[in-house]
């Protein structure tokens, strides 16, 4: 695709991230958390691991995977939109302006049950752990999209950890594809796609140009290690992407692979860093540059966001990473 007015509709897990920094990786031994996964815990939890933890640094944003790669979009310039649900409460409120002062038109969905959050455990070595209650987020379902939800995008995007609900999924790619629409999904997270191995292959083959992993959700998608994954990947989808960290990624399309560099970083936070790549290169796709700059604005998006705490690049930040993608562009 080619095309400089193209705008890109989200779907996801409405979210709010409360980014929590640990002292020692221990925190998760005591509430029994896998470390770099994510896990879903009822309301009961998620306030005693919050309350457990209120002597360590946080801050709070909006967050969600899907939601994240679509403000990353936005800051680069291309017309966004996004679907999610969310309680009528203070969270949801604070979700809805976030996405208005980010220049993305919300297409949020109230329910009764609180807004979903997701405590994001952050260990020394920057690696995060995600406790999440998705409360109203996961009220979002097949029976709230329409076809007019859809009209006027180009792109559509979906994340892995929508897949407790396969109706709503399944219908949304329908729609998005009845538009004429690319759709691109982001595997999320190892432990959603063990549990959901056969849907996924299955949604992915049926209606998925683009599928994005890092290493460990490719392996737990394919059984195998990153070149042999993405090659894999590459027979069921039109664009597979396996995020290699430090390495790089490897991008396969029309039967070949395209190595993308990583940019040096020094790293506090990894969590948004595959959000953010999705933006970075679901904004050079869209623009119809190759994959391998699309790869490269991709890395350097992920580079920036693990030198903060959170899943966004801050304002001080978006100056030096749009022009270093200006110049990717017109290499």
């Amino acid at each position: 695709m080619n095309n400089k007015n193209a705008t890109i509709l989200g779907m996801g897990n409405a979210l709010v991230d409360i980014m929590t920094k640990l002292d020692s990786d221990s925190t998760l031994q005591e509430y029994n958390l896998p470390k770099g996964s994510m896990q879903l815990v009822d309301n009961v939890l998620s306030e005693t691991i919050d309350h457990g933890t209120r002597h360590l640094e946080k801050t709070l944003s909006s967050g969600g995977s899907a939601s994240n790669t679509i403000h990353g979009v936005a800051r680069l310039g291309l017309k966004c939109g996004f679907i999610g649900c969310v309680g009528n409460d203070k969270l949801g409120l604070f979700f809805e302006e976030d996405m208005r002062n980010s220049g993305i038109k919300p297409h949020l969905f109230k329910e009764e049950t609180a807004s979903g959050k997701a405590i994001a455990l952050v260990s020394p070595d920057s690696e995060r752990t995600f406790a999440t209650f998705l409360g109203a987020a996961i009220e979002l379902t097949d029976l709230h999209l329409d076809a007019a939800l859809f009209e006027g995008y180009h792109h559509f995007h979906i994340e892995g950890y929508l897949v407790q609900n396969r109706n709503l999924i399944s219908k949304a790619v329908k729609l998005a594809k009845e538009k004429g629409m690319t759709v691109s999904l982001d595997l999320a997270s190892y432990n959603v796609v063990e549990t959901n191995l056969d849907f996924l292959k299955e949604v992915i083959a049926e209606g998925i140009d683009i599928v994005f992993a890092n290493e460990e959700e490719a392996k737990a998608f394919t059984g195998m290690e990153p070149r042999e994954a993405v090659i894999e990947l590459g027979k069921i989808t039109k664009v597979a992407i396996v995020k290699t960290g430090a390495k790089g990624s490897l991008v396969m399309c029309n039967d070949e692979i395209t190595e993308v560099e990583s940019f040096k970083a020094k790293s506090i936070d990894t969590t948004g860093a595959g959000d953010l790549y999705a933006s970075g290169f679901l904004y050079g796709y869209l623009n119809g540059l190759s994959l391998k700059k699309a790869g490269l604005i991709g890395s350097w998006l992920a580079a920036n966001v693990i030198e903060v705490i959170g899943a966004k690049i801050d304002d001080n930040h978006w100056d030096i990473v749009l022009e270093r993608v200006k110049e990717i562009e017109n290499a």
